[in-house]
């Protein structure tokens, strides 16, 4: 069993199985979330719970951070009780979603403390992190980061983006952005199909098995969208909150992002209609609602029918 202190801020849905790993792999844990059901799950796993960020800081020398939002991950890290005044903490990992910039400056908070910042946004989903077969991509000092290796690979393959701060979130939005991308396109694809009368069923076979293919076709539709289930696991409101970053940064390193805005739109319009809370292939239901037409059926999956 490992003597190494670990502490996890943010457990929903993606920090509770990779908190879980970390219970199993025999690292002390302790765990902080305002959703007190998610700590006591983990709790019963075997981890410790604090009342708060500061708490979990004082306790673990590598603290990871699982967070919705760039302005809550600064808040939590760098505010008042945050992890940047923890006693023991001297690696923080922040495996959210929250952009270079935010990355950066974080970094920069926390140098004064001593303690290091890593970048390990990951991709691979629910099931990804209940295996532990995320990809995760990882960014920052190399020292810290070999110091923090054993404990990340827990989690699944690691991508080393280099030294600069904030490089593994660029890469994990420009990742978020083209699967964002793929369904959006799929959606507009299909529909359109099932309008002029084909068989969504034999649209994924045949785009399957030719150029069309993408992660959306091979696998959001035949597991989410063509049985009306819409839970593939990935929240609208955080694929809009990803694909509007990646928006933002690239335009403000002077890249335009014609294509990324049209995706950022139908999230923004997706978001609106079905709540944040949504599954992020309701996407397609934006597009059915216009196109007055429905792709699959929960009682004949494949089966068109028009609404």
């Amino acid at each position: 069993m490992s003597t190494m202190k670990i502490g996890f801020v943010g457990i929903g849905k993606m920090g509770t199985p990779m908190a879980s790993r970390l219970i199993q792999a025999g690292y002390d844990v302790t765990v902080h979330d305002v959703d007190t059901r998610a700590v006591e799950e983990l709790v019963k796993a075997g981890a410790r719970a604090a009342t708060g960020a500061r708490e979990v800081a004082d306790s673990a020398e590598i603290v990871f951070a699982s967070l919705p939002s760039p302005q809550i991950l600064e808040k939590v890290v760098l505010g008042e009780s945050g992890i940047a005044e923890g006693k023991s903490v001297r690696i923080f990992i922040d495996i959210s979603t929250t952009g270079p910039r935010t990355a950066a400056r974080v970094a920069e908070g926390l140098a004064p403390k001593n303690i290091a910042m890593i970048d390990a946004p990951v991709s691979g989903g629910l099931k990804g992190a209940r295996n532990g077969t995320l990809a995760v991509m990882v960014s920052g000092p190399k020292a810290a980061f070999e110091t923090a290796r054993p404990v990340i690979e827990n989690f699944g393959k690691i991508f080393f983006m280099g030294e600069v701060q904030g490089a593994a979130q660029t890469m994990k939005l420009a990742n978020n952005l083209l699967a964002a991308a793929a369904l959006a396109v799929s959606s507009e694809a299909v529909v359109m199909g099932v309008k002029a009368g084909l068989d969504p069923k034999v649209m994924l076979d045949v785009i399957n098995a030719s150029s069309g293919r993408n992660s959306a076709t091979e696998d959001k539709f035949p597991k989410s969208v063509l049985p009306r289930t819409f839970d593939f696991g990935f929240a609208t409101g955080l694929s809009f909150k990803d694909v509007r970053l990646c928006v933002d940064e690239a335009e403000a390193m002077g890249v335009p992002m014609v294509v990324g805005s049209a995706v950022r739109q139908l999230l923004s319009v997706t978001n609106q209609l079905y709540g944040p809370d949504s599954d992020f292939t309701c996407m397609v239901k934006t597009v059915e609602t216009w196109a007055h037409v429905q792709v699959g059926s929960a009682e004949t999956p494949g089966v068109a029918e028009a609404s």
